[in-house]
């Protein structure tokens, strides 16, 4: 995308990628710029560190992170970042994603993360947008007139 990206995009895993395309379909319905990244918190927290340490800098204001099982990724960019991060929690073959979904809603006082539903990459989008509109009318209107569109359904 040539507009500096607004939204960032994290997950664990290229296996993740199927179910977050959601949310950048969804990012891209409404116009909002992003960025895709594939590191996991376990495998290369290195690269994840950077990636979240620098995302304000970069101009990112809101992060979504996707992750299954132990899910780890959100929290561990949450603690390196000062902007929201919603986390989408990944269904796994194991519990079916419960235990995703309690990995993400367990978060420590001081390291808060917001929860979608398991899968819930759409509403991840949605919700990073609704964020983003708190300060840009652009998408705040993005949002009125899908509520709009939805409610006359």
């Amino acid at each position: 995308m040539a507009e500096t990206p607004l939204v960032g995009i994290v997950m664990g895993s290229t296996s993740d990628m199927p179910v977050m395309e959601e949310c950048a379909k969804q990012l891209e319905a409404f116009g909002v710029p992003y960025e895709l990244m594939v590191a996991s918190a376990h495998r290369q927290p290195e690269k994840v560190h950077e990636w979240a340490s620098t995302a304000a800098d970069r101009g990112i204001r809101v992060i979504v992170a996707a992750a299954g099982k132990a899910a780890h990724l959100g929290g561990v960019v949450a603690a390196f970042t000062p902007l929201p991060v919603i986390t989408v929690p990944m269904k796994t073959s194991d519990l079916g994603g419960l235990d995703s979904l309690l990995s993400m809603v367990q978060m420590p006082t001081g390291v808060p993360v917001a929860c979608v539903a398991i899968n819930g990459a759409k509403n991840a989008g949605i919700l990073a947008t609704q964020i983003l509109g708190t300060g840009m009318p652009e998408y705040r209107e993005v949002i009125s007139a899908m509520k709009q569109e939805m409610a006359e359904g």
